[in-house]
């Protein structure tokens, strides 16, 4: 795929809404919920693993236009699942407890993959 000024337009447009979702998520679940542990950035991982396990599972099936396709899985997804963030509040972690620093890091890996295969299988199981 080649990137056109279209293609562009919608990973621009889908990374907007996406960081705009991943900011308003955050702010709630760290209101609703404090914790030691980031749990905002890991309920945005763990939800984005499930959805693009989604799309994944339904693009096998039903093949959307590219630029739907970049739009959701490039801009949306990869603006507001937050491996950057979560990365730096691991480094933050490691320097108060290796132990919540190890525990996020396996929160958030496993929980991701994880929820990216249930994702996936679910979809599957339904398109049966």
């Amino acid at each position: 795929m080649n990137a056109s000024f279209l293609t562009l337009l919608a990973v621009g447009s889908g990374g907007f809404i996406g960081a705009i979702f991943r900011f308003l998520m955050n702010i709630a679940i760290s209101k609703n919920f404090p914790s030691q542990i980031p749990l905002a950035t890991l309920s945005v991982n763990v939800i984005g693993g499930f959805f693009i396990g989604i799309l994944a599972a339904l693009f096998i099936s039903y093949t959307p236009p590219s630029v739907l396709k970049v739009f959701l899985i490039n801009g949306f997804l990869g603006a507001f699942t937050t491996y950057s963030a979560f990365a730096l509040e691991s480094v933050y972690l490691f320097n108060s407890s290796i132990y919540l620093a190890l525990l996020n890091i396996l929160l958030n890996v496993i929980g991701s993959i994880f929820s990216a295969f249930i994702g996936y299988k679910l979809i599957i199981f339904f398109l049966r």
